[in-house]
This record gives C-alpha cells, sequence and structure tokens, in this order.
C-alpha cells in the first residue's frame, strides 16, 4: 500500500481545507486509516482513525471541528478540516495499517505500518 495525501495550504483562521489520502492496493477497504499531524518541536498527534467498517474517532482538539471520511471505491480517505485556527498549523500525515488499532494503539504512530508524505496547512491568525 503507498499513500498520497494531498490538499494542504495557507487559509486563514476560520477557513475550511480538505486533505485527501489516496492509497494504491487492491485490498484497502480493510485498512484503518489514521491521520496524524507534527507541528515544528512537537511530537507526532492523533487527529482521528477511521476503521474498515467506518467507524470513526477524534481527539479532542478536533472534535467538532474535523471529519474523516472514506470512499472506499476511491481508495480515498479524507479529513475536512473547518474553524480551523493557528494552532492547527501544522504537517498533515495520513497513516494506515491492515490491523484494526485498539484502546491506546491508535495514538501510537509504531502502530500503523504506512504513512503518506506530509502535507502543509498553515492557518494565519
Amino acid at each position: 500500500v503507498q499513500l498520497q495525501a494531498s490538499g494542504g495550504g495557507l487559509v486563514q483562521t476560520g477557513d475550511s481545507l480538505r486533505l485527501s489520502c489516496a492509497a494504491s492496493g487492491y485490498d484497502f477497504v480493510n485498512y484503518a486509516v489514521a491521520w496524524f499531524r507534527q507541528a515544528p518541536g512537537k511530537e507526532r498527534e492523533l487527529l482521528g482513525v477511521t476503521w474498515r467498517h467506518g467507524n470513526t474517532y477524534y481527539t479532542d482538539p478536533v472534535k467538532g471541528r474535523f471529519t474523516i471520511s472514506r470512499d472506499n471505491a476511491e481508495n480515498t480517505v479524507y479529513l475536512q478540516m473547518n474553524s480551523l485556527k493557528p494552532e492547527d498549523t501544522a504537517d498533515y500525515y495520513c497513516a494506515a495499517d491492515r490491523n484494526p488499532p485498539y484502546g491506546s494503539q491508535k495514538f501510537k504512530p509504531s502502530h500503523y505500518t504506512y504513512w503518506g508524505q506530509g502535507t502543509q496547512v498553515t492557518v494565519s491568525s
């Protein structure tokens, strides 16, 4: 599986942006896909996960503002980001693994075997 993240850019506070994570591979429908971000000088942090059946989980900093969706026919997972804030500025990554993350596993970047390259999001105040 190869992942290609795209859609980042420079936006203003309050704007919306949609990131895409396009995957190659015939079995992508069975993969859990997560979105992480990493700001300069900070650790990579989980934003949310979508499991193969479409269930989702979001962390508190983005809950209610960000939405993960997946189009299995297109092998693509999206991260819709609304009400963006300057603190959302970071490099954003998608990651996938065939083994669904349980409990605290979902927070660990090491759980995910496949990673896309980062796409940069900058939110100006």
